[in-house]
């Protein structure tokens, strides 16, 4: 694992137990199933779909957007250009996320039938229950932070609760991995695969890890291709690769009319689906 990672499963881990000492397993998990249901994650016929995200700050990008963005406003203008879904980043020291973020925006997206997905550094079976508390319909796993019977936890409480699944892989040991996950769950979960181009040592992104790795994705998931998506030409390229969505976050975050632009990055890449 590398050191970012590392840092971020001891930070995670550290809130896990935080908030374990004021409301157990046992009540969050109560709260968690009587919590209304989330919309379902809905794809499009034409092949592709977007997983636009919702995040403040970013260690490689800096300040994206203030504390004080108004949730409710971004996350519905991504479900108006027609993403399938929201990602929140909930991770508070490096992302300026919270677990309100997740909920306004749950909250936001519910009447439009868009789920919100949680991205944040699960270690514990609890923080899955405390996005389907929040209203999240789905959560993000990375495949290299945990050991697959602790990933296998997570997924199985995930399955339990109705959220689907987005496993993050970042090399083809991840994939491997992925793999074998997947024909553990098959047909009891619903698991996309993705790849983050982002090379953890330096931070920085990497497209043509996109590409690369892109062949050996189950073929029976979902393929989701996850940062180096920016422009048109950016999702022609990975929707031509074969990703069925793409997950997009500084891009949407830094300019001016999100809207359109997840709007134009949908169009361009249903054009070149093969």
């Amino acid at each position: 694992m590398s050191g970012f990672l590392e840092q971020m499963a001891l930070s995670s881990r550290a809130r896990a137990a935080a908030a374990r000492r004021s409301c157990s397993f046992a009540q969050l998990s109560a709260a968690a199933q009587a919590a209304p249901a989330p919309p379902p994650l809905r794809l499009d016929p034409s092949g592709f779909d977007l997983i636009a995200e919702l995040k403040l700050r970013s260690p490689a990008a800096g300040q994206l957007r203030t504390p004080g963005e108004d949730v409710g406003a971004r996350v519905g203008a991504y479900a108006r250009a027609g993403a399938a879904a929201v990602s929140v980043l909930t991770e508070p020291s490096r992302f300026d996320g919270e677990l309100a973020h997740l909920s306004a925006a749950a909250s936001a997206l519910r009447p439009l039938g868009v789920p919100a997905m949680r991205k944040d550094f699960l270690v514990d079976p609890y923080q899955v229950l405390e996005a389907r508390r929040a209203g999240a319909g789905g959560v993000l796993l990375i495949l290299r932070m945990l050991p697959r019977a602790e990933t296998a936890a997570l997924i199985e409480t995930a399955r339990a609760h109705g959220l689907f699944v987005l496993l993050e892989a970042f090399d083809a040991d991840d994939i491997a991995l992925m793999h074998q996950l997947v024909e553990s769950y098959a047909g009891g979960a619903q698991l996309l695969g993705g790849v983050n181009c982002r090379d953890l040592s330096t931070l920085e992104v990497v497209p043509a890890r996109l590409l690369e790795l892109a062949p050996l994705l189950p073929a029976q998931i979902p393929r989701v291709a996850e940062s180096g998506v920016a422009s048109a030409a950016d999702a022609r390229a990975v929707a031509a690769a074969g990703y069925a969505l793409a997950l997009v976050g500084s891009a949407l975050m830094q300019g001016d009319d999100p809207q359109r632009l997840a709007a134009a990055l949908l169009a361009a890449a249903r054009a070149a689906v093969p």
